[in-house]
């Protein structure tokens, strides 16, 4: 195939992703029962598909740039999930979409990637099989297949919190040699006394918006979300780094909708760089 003909495949495939992800209902004619859903693929190494590996393509004017290896991605974030619009349509790496097989779609990462895929609103995890490029949607990292977002639990909402990380195939990238330096010691903190409260099916999760080495920079930042009337902001000092991180977090978040709400307030304030993280 020419490559003038591959990118203009490519695109179009982009573009039908934009609209949509998250916006399938149930497929009417279905009906899966959890006793029929697919077991999770074991994942294998594979070789990279001849299409959807960039290194760089763009969707509705961005560009976005693909991973040159999955090793050590992890990231916590905003899963949707895609079904029967696209059922039968091609992927990206040039499969056909079965919304009943446990695949995703993700913007930057190789196709295909095998990720574990966690809910932290229940702690349910899954292992899927990226071989498409999406979602194209504000404030989301993966597009799930409908088998995937029901074993999940999140098909009545569209949308959770979840924990996405690689299952890497790749090597370790090289690091420079780093220069033998005295060590320094570093005071360790007591043990923390193990808490008597019940363990709870969902994760603590929170927006992080800065870790400071500064505490006076962590103030500035801290008063700037009380300004804006971000009330639930705290300061975390971790010493478990030297010297000491002054974490900027706001929380706890209950679900994806404070979440987007507390995107946008942020973005008012001139505040892009946002992670969420969990306790």
């Amino acid at each position: 195939m020419r490559p003038e003909r591959y990118a203009l495949i490519g695109s179009f495939v982009l573009i039908l992703l934009v609209v949509g992800c998250a916006t399938d209902g149930p497929p009417r004619t279905s009906s899966i029962i959890r006793r029929d859903l697919p077991p999770d693929p074991v994942p294998r190494k594979e070789a990279r598909s001849r299409y959807g590996n960039g290194p760089v393509y763009e969707v509705l004017g961005k560009n976005y740039r693909v991973m040159n290896t999955s090793h050590g991605y992890q990231e916590t974030g905003v899963a949707s999930w895609y079904g029967k619009k696209f059922h039968g349509r091609m992927t990206s790496n040039q499969e056909p979409y079965d919304m009943y097989a446990m695949t995703a779609a993700h913007k930057s990462l190789p196709l295909p990637t095998y990720v574990r895929v966690k809910n932290l609103r229940n702690n349910k995890s899954i292992i899927v099989r990226v071989n498409d490029r999406g979602p194209f949607v504000h404030n989301r990292i993966i597009d799930l297949s409908y088998s995937a977002a029901i074993k999940l639990d999140m098909i009545k909402t569209g949308t959770s919190l979840v924990e996405v990380t690689a299952i890497s195939f790749d090597e370790s990238p090289k690091q420079p040699p780093q220069p033998t330096v005295a060590s320094t010691p570093v005071k360790k903190e007591p043990p923390k006394p193990e808490s008597s409260a019940p363990a709870t099916n969902q994760s603590t999760v929170y927006v992080q918006v800065g870790a400071f080495g500064d505490a006076e920079n962590a103030r500035k930042r801290f008063a700037l979300l009380r300004s804006g009337g971000i009330g639930d902001a705290f300061v975390l000092e971790d010493n478990s780094t030297s010297p000491a991180l002054y974490r900027i977090r706001i929380g706890p978040i209950a679900d994806v909708l404070q979440y987007d709400n507390l995107v946008a307030q942020l973005q008012d304030l001139g505040i892009s760089e946002t992670h969420l993280v969990t306790d």
